[in-house]
């Protein structure tokens, strides 16, 4: 079998097993707005946003370098 097919469904059955043991939903609150929803969905949320605000900032300093590597080879 497949190394990577395995490592796959191995992956999927810790999610799986994450999810349903975190199904309780919980109360978020910011200043006015309050907001229900499930542990594992504020995770993965949570999670998704950690994710872009660094590829954000990786991005952005990538292209500082660039341009400060461009600018000095003038």
């Amino acid at each position: 079998m497949n190394v990577r097919l395995v490592l796959i469904l191995v992956l999927s059955g810790i999610v799986l097993i994450f999810v349903t043991q975190n199904i309780a939903a919980v109360e978020v609150t910011f200043l006015l707005w309050t907001l229900s929803l499930s542990r594992a969905l504020l995770i993965f949320f949570t999670l998704a946003i950690g994710i872009f605000i660094g590829w954000f900032l990786h991005s952005y300093a990538e292209h500082r370098h660039a341009r400060k590597t461009f600018l000095r080879d003038d």
